[in-house]
């Protein structure tokens, strides 16, 4: 392997190639802005060296681990679920990964690791069985170094803005330490992740829903507590609330029927079907709140979580085996789009795993109501294929101001400036062929680019 193109993802099309590389040169330094992802804020705050190459490339990253599980790698090999690995099983883990490398081809995970070793550890050799260890030494030398502790990293990186995913109960003291510390430069922010507070069928609810404190003993107390860890989250940088259910409905309930469900919730005699119609009365009632503090609310539905249950019973959630379904939006979203859709300040982004709804219905939607964004490819869809589908359905329709601009979307802190690097590389793509076919001058199109990595997520998630 030889060290990544230089014009890796540009189109190969010789008429068009030179306008995306001007465009791509021209946002290619340009800072990160990371407005929803999933790394953990104590690595930041404790600035602890990473443990081993397994520990910061395998074990949180379920791309890698559900990629290598389907080869036939078992999952408790790779660590998952586990902490730190002690070093031969580190080791035993990282020879799985090189020894298995053809598993990632033709994969972004594959195009992503290229960019990390090269750029991050300086390593152009392709992983094999045969160099596994001394690539593992390689690595685990850099890792012990100030160079490669997280905050280094952080500021190599050149993140702006890094949003962080956050249970509503949560004291946000990682936060308060790095907002209050002169040395990190990085704004980094929580997000109010309620689900589990929502999902009223959930085995523990009753449980879960006293952990947000104040009296919670009825539903009016119970959405007290929620808004009072909502205004929370705000005094402490947070500027988006996530959902990600089964499904996008959000048709309310009667008060009274909220309260009946509540209480039955509360005594664990909810049925599933009322549980889910809680949960959509719910997904409203968060609406109203975005409303209410000005926290963009993020929707991602379509998802069935934890879909191998003996995966599940053995090494938890997030480990790999979360599925997308299709999904609607149309019809699921026009009450909360009924009442809020053109409420002043209210933004609504929306994430799909269903590539077939960007079209049919993200698309009209964010080209009509002006709360609604287009959210990036998503998971499963944050590949250069479905990003291009993307960018094509979207901006025929909705145009370029009504997308989110990127989101990576993950915990594995090394492969945040490789996915956003492939970001500015497919956008500056797509662009130069609008100036190939004489549909956008050059400006415009550098305008466009420009505005996708800077302004474009400071705008929609009011940074």
């Amino acid at each position: 392997m030889a060290a990544p193109h230089p014009d890796r993802l540009l189109p190969a099309d010789p008429g068009v190639r030179p306008i995306a590389r001007r465009l791509y040169t021209e946002v290619r330094e340009l800072p990160i802005v990371s407005p929803h992802g999933h790394v953990d804020p104590r690595i930041l705050r404790d600035d602890t060296p990473f443990a081993d190459p397994a520990s910061l490339f395998i074990q949180p990253d379920h791309y890698v681990t559900r990629l290598l599980h389907a080869g036939g790698v078992p999952l408790r090999d790779l660590g998952v679920g586990e902490g730190p690995l002690p070093p031969d099983r580190a080791r035993h883990a990282w020879r799985l990964l090189c020894a298995n490398w053809h598993l990632l081809r033709g994969t972004p995970v594959r195009y992503w690791f290229d960019n990390e070793l090269a750029d991050i550890f300086e390593i152009t050799s392709r992983p094999s069985a045969a160099n596994a260890d001394d690539l593992y030494d390689r690595i685990a030398a850099l890792l012990a170094a100030p160079s490669h502790r997280p905050r280094a990293l952080l500021r190599r990186f050149g993140i702006d803005f890094l949003a962080t995913t956050d249970d509503p109960a949560d004291d946000l003291a990682a936060h308060r330490f790095l907002r209050d510390d002169p040395a990190v430069a990085t704004t980094v922010a929580p997000t109010f992740r309620p689900d589990r507070y929502l999902e009223a069928g959930r085995p523990g609810w009753p449980t879960y829903v006293k952990e947000l404190g104040g009296d919670v003993g009825d539903y009016a107390g119970y959405l007290a507590a929620l808004e009072e860890r909502r205004r929370y989250f705000v005094a402490h940088g947070a500027v988006s609330a996530d959902h990600g259910h089964a499904d996008a409905g959000t048709e309310p309930l009667d008060r009274r029927d909220a309260e009946r469900l509540y209480r039955s919730a509360l005594a664990g005699t909810i049925t599933p079907a009322e549980a889910t119609a809680f949960r959509r009365h719910m997904t409203f009632e968060m609406a109203r709140m975005s409303c209410d503090d000005g926290l963009v609310m993020t929707l991602h539905p379509g998802i069935h979580r934890n879909h191998h249950p003996p995966t599940l019973a053995a090494f938890g959630p997030d480990t790999g085996h979360d599925i997308p379904v299709a999904a609607e939006f149309t019809r699921a979203l026009r009450p909360l789009l009924k009442r809020f859709g053109t409420h002043p300040g209210f933004h609504l982004v929306l994430f799909t795993v269903d590539a077939t709804v960007y079209s049919r219905e993200i698309a009209p939607l964010a080209g009509f109501y002006p709360s609604v964004y287009a959210g990036a490819p998503w998971w499963f869809l944050d590949n250069p294929a479905e990003i291009r589908r993307y960018q094509q359905s979207v901006t025929e329709i909705a145009g370029f101001s009504r997308l989110s601009g990127f989101i990576d979307d993950t915990r594995a802190f090394c492969s945040i400036p490789a996915r956003h690097d492939m970001s500015r590389r497919l956008d500056a793509g797509f662009l130069a062929s609008l100036v190939a076919e004489h549909r956008l001058d050059e400006d415009e199109a550098l305008d466009t680019l420009t505005a996708l990595v800077t302004t474009q997520p400071r705008a929609v998630f009011k940074l």
